[in-house]
């Protein structure tokens, strides 16, 4: 019998969770073994790697994120993705600080479950391309160097921050954000590892707040040919400008913010943004 070609060690303390996760895996190109700890699971990590390691945060003993760094311990980069039932913010922040290469709430679908094995599949990090600044439960800051994978890697965390939104309101949520952070690293870092962008989730009692501030010189609204933003009256005339100035396909990023967001502020320079949605 061939041998699947992708490998899952599962760790968590519920079995019935291990039965779902293999029924979803039915079919699928996954060699999934299971354990009911971190102990355990470290002994299976010393003993041979994995593709990929899919931990609960919440068990006994040792909790998840503690597992996250023993593994990377025995097996520096290898891809760890965390799982929880009860989502938090400084869990999605501890999960990023512990170089996690993905991050599920519990419950999620196959679908989210496929999505998640195959970014981490294809997650390349250096252990400096994100760092966690601030892992208060309403104010998660982080710094990231200027690449387009980590600014993706960050967005797949940064969508479960606003937890007690429903799933469309997080998708939405999730779009504005990437759109701020692709600007920056793209047009304000010009997607230079060397230089970094910072940027804040803040949550209020009745708002979510996004601000951004990235490298680069800045810009005016009033200056930008090749977004859609500047051309209402024929809003794919920025795509001639794109392709003239060899900028790949978009530009409709700031046009999707301000359908998003309830206040969108620039500071006069261009390069600092603040985004604000209330709930």
């Amino acid at each position: 019998m061939a041998m699947p070609a992708k490998t899952l060690l599962i760790v968590d303390d519920d079995p019935e969770v291990h039965a779902l996760l293999r029924s979803m895996l039915k079919d699928q190109d996954w060699g999934a073994e299971s354990t009911l700890g971190g102990e355990e699971a470290l002994a299976r990590l010393e003993a041979r790697p994995y593709d990929i390691v899919l931990t609960d945060i919440l068990m006994p003993e040792m909790d998840g994120l503690t597992l996250l760094s023993r593994v990377h311990a025995i097996r520096p980069g290898a891809r760890v993705i965390v799982m929880t039932a009860f989502n938090r913010p400084d869990r999605v922040a501890g999960s990023l600080r512990g170089q996690a290469a993905g991050y599920l709430a519990k419950p999620f679908s196959k679908d989210k479950l496929m999505d998640a094995l195959a970014d981490a599949l294809a997650w390349r990090m250096e252990p400096d391309d994100i760092e966690v600044l601030s892992d208060h439960p309403n104010w998660i800051s982080v710094r990231t160097r200027c690449k387009l994978e980590t600014a993706d890697h960050l967005t797949q965390f940064f969508r479960e921050l606003p937890a007690d939104l429903d799933a469309e309101q997080r998708d939405r949520a999730s779009t504005a954000f990437r759109e701020l952070l692709i600007n920056a690293v793209e047009h304000g870092g010009h997607l230079d590892p060397e230089q970094k962008v910072e940027l804040h989730f803040v949550r209020t009692e009745r708002s979510i707040v996004y601000y951004v501030r990235d490298p680069g010189q800045g810009f005016s609204l009033d200056k930008l040919p090749h977004a859609a933003i500047s051309n209402p009256d024929a809003p794919l005339a920025h795509t001639e400008v794109r392709e003239h100035l060899g900028i790949r396909p978009g530009g409709f990023g700031l046009l999707l913010l301000k359908d998003f967001a309830d206040e969108l502020l620039y500071n006069s320079k261009g390069n600092e943004v603040i985004l604000i949605k209330h709930l």
